[in-house]
């Protein structure tokens, strides 16, 4: 891929897609999945990506956060051309500074709600890690469920386990896939409030894929992917 006439990056944004396009091979042709995205993501703000299933959005995150490379155009994640980044050190720009939070959950079933929110701190090695935990758990609710298996958590419970984890490290970017779609409706609103109040208090970028248009109307900017390109809707709450 040509770095020549790489765009210049504006230092108020912590992502940037410049013509970013996704391609996948598929028989004897190649599908189009991402087409000439752009998109600017200034700090703290929340931004909604909605559309049909399969629609590209899950890839979409994926491009913004590094987990997958652009088949050509820019990405540049805070402040870094991830173009120009080996896995290495997309993988560290990631490290502390990137969250995730999946409809799945993704919690080790084998460990307490306290033992995977320690996870990541104990992989970084941050000093005071179970004080830390434990203030995580407090924030999300869930003080005394810390040494409940995720087997003995609700769906709701186990959410917000996973929102402690993302957000104990204090990332500046939470990426959040879905992070309501297996929950019902009352318990998704909590989950909504949740995390919009911690984007506030900790002043967290908030970028969401969701099938919600409730959920995505109450985030700032609302964008539609629709058949690859990235529009962006002008009904949200910025």
């Amino acid at each position: 891929m040509s770095q020549t006439n790489s765009p210049k990056s504006d230092p108020a944004n912590i992502i940037e897609l410049h013509d970013v396009h996704y391609q996948i091979p598929s028989d004897d042709k190649v599908l189009d999945i991402i087409k000439a995205c752009d998109l600017r993501v200034q700090s703290n703000e929340v931004i909604a990506i909605v559309g049909r299933s399969g629609s590209g959005k899950s890839t979409l995150l994926s491009l913004m956060a590094g987990l997958e490379s652009a088949t050509s155009g820019q990405v540049n994640l805070l402040g870094q051309n991830l173009n120009r980044c080996s896995e290495d050190q997309r993988a560290s720009i990631r490290a502390q500074q990137v969250g995730f939070i999946f409809q799945n959950f993704q919690l080790m079933p084998s460990m307490t709600a306290l033992e995977n929110v320690l996870m990541p701190l104990e992989l970084f090695q941050i000093e005071h890690a179970e004080s830390k935990a434990l203030k995580a758990l407090e924030q999300v609710g869930l003080s005394h469920r810390a040494n409940h298996r995720p087997a003995e958590l609700s769906g709701g419970e186990q959410q917000r386990v996973a929102i402690a984890r993302a957000f104990v490290t204090e990332p500046k970017i939470l990426f959040a896939d879905e992070p309501t779609g297996n929950l019902d409706e009352e318990t998704a609103e909590q989950i909504q409030s949740l995390l919009l109040e911690l984007n506030q208090t900790r002043n967290t970028t908030l970028i969401l894929v969701t099938h919600d248009t409730d959920f995505a109307n109450r985030c700032q900017k609302k964008y539609l992917l629709l058949n690859g390109h990235l529009i962006e809707q002008m009904d949200g709450n910025g």
